[in-house]
């Protein structure tokens, strides 16, 4: 028969089980495997005309897709603002730029004649130090008065011992994105349902392209190896092996395939066309590829549903940030450069962004 004292012990003991249940279980997260392998680069077969312009400076966003720019012959060397930012939110951007900035700015009776923004990989730092952009033979001698993009483009761009100490004032934080979904063809021909899906033989995966854009290249590669990490229907071991299947296999031709250089147009295409049977993006993207081309993609979810995703462990959510180009700015542009980043931190957008996908970084989605 129990003491009082033993049963006390016991009922302790019990209890303390009890809460340790509760507690929530962390997320693993590992260190990435290593790539052996290298993607199957994916384009059209368009004739590469010579460039009329040389030499090429840094940053060039140039590539064969965009044959049209060829036609366009122009240096702009003086404007209002310039806006260097990470792409992935384009149709978020286009709807606050022309919707909203543009009527704001022409309402205060700011004039902005000579504009610039531009929706590819991160660029800034380059185009901050050389004073360029170009495309094709349309060039570009304005400096950004804004830039955005991730945390690792932020801390280049506020180092203070580095080469690029080029903002002014503290970073501020626009929006999180809700992590990363698989986009594959309508109807899901392939019948893909999970990560694990990515790993089969007769399933081809299109990235970003790993060298040109490796902030988006790194967020995929990342999200693929601990989602598959943290699956408790899986042991550890299986992540390394899917991991390898989609990156470093050597058996299987054309399993792993990239765009050039701006994913968010690439990745929809080389799906679209039956190159790829699935491609990693961002949720925001691949709604905006369904509503472009709602009888061409659908969506699987890696967490929650379609319309409401809730990222697995291991699924990356990514975080951009705007900050302030130092510069010799005259009256104008700091009046333009002051009313863009209020725009950016405006509730305004926050319904833009919320419309499109998107979170602000501490509100819940509506």
């Amino acid at each position: 028969m129990l003491s009082r004292k033993n049963g006390r012990l016991i009922a302790f003991s019990l209890f303390s089980v009890f809460l340790f249940c509760l507690l929530p279980v962390a997320e693993t997260a590992a260190e990435t495997p290593l790539i052996t392998g290298s993607p199957t680069i994916d384009q059209p077969l368009l004739l590469n005309w010579p460039r009329d312009v040389n030499p090429v400076k840094l940053p060039d966003l140039t590539e064969p897709t965009a044959n049209r720019t060829f036609d366009l012959h122009a240096s702009i060397g003086a404007c209002d603002l310039v806006l260097s930012t990470a792409g992935n939110y384009h149709m978020a951007l286009r709807d606050l730029w022309y919707d909203a900035f543009l009527p704001r700015a022409a309402a205060n009776g700011i004039v902005l004649r000579n504009w610039i923004y531009t929706t590819s990989p991160p660029i800034s730092p380059e185009q901050i130090a050389n004073r360029h952009l170009g495309t094709g033979n349309f060039q570009t001698q304005c400096r950004p008065q804004v830039a955005v993009g991730p945390k690792k483009l932020m801390d280049t761009l506020e180092d203070p011992i580095g080469n690029f100490n080029f903002a002014e004032g503290p970073r501020v934080s626009i929006f999180k994105n809700r992590g990363n979904v698989i986009l594959v063809k309508k109807g899901n021909p392939k019948n893909i349902q999970s990560i694990w899906d990515l790993g089969r033989v007769d399933v081809r995966v299109v990235t970003s392209n790993p060298y040109q854009e490796p902030g988006s290249f790194g967020n995929y590669r990342d999200s693929i190896y601990n989602i598959a990490l943290n699956d408790p229907a899986h042991p550890p071991e299986h992540a390394a092996r899917l991991f390898n299947a989609i990156f470093n296999n050597t058996t299987v031709r054309g399993k792993w395939l990239s765009g050039t250089r701006i994913h968010h147009k690439e990745v929809p295409y080389s799906i679209a066309y039956g190159h790829a049977d699935a491609g990693l993006l961002f949720y925001h993207l691949a709604v905006h590829a369904v509503r472009t081309f709602p009888d061409l993609f659908t969506i699987v979810p890696l967490g929650g549903t379609i319309r409401d995703p809730v990222p697995l462990a291991g699924n990356k959510v990514g975080e951009l940030f705007a900050i302030r180009i130092i510069g010799p700015w005259s009256p104008a542009q700091k009046e333009a450069r002051e009313l863009l980043m209020k725009a950016l931190q405006t509730d305004v957008f926050t319904t833009i962004l919320h419309n499109h996908g998107l979170d602000r970084p501490y509100y819940p989605y509506p």
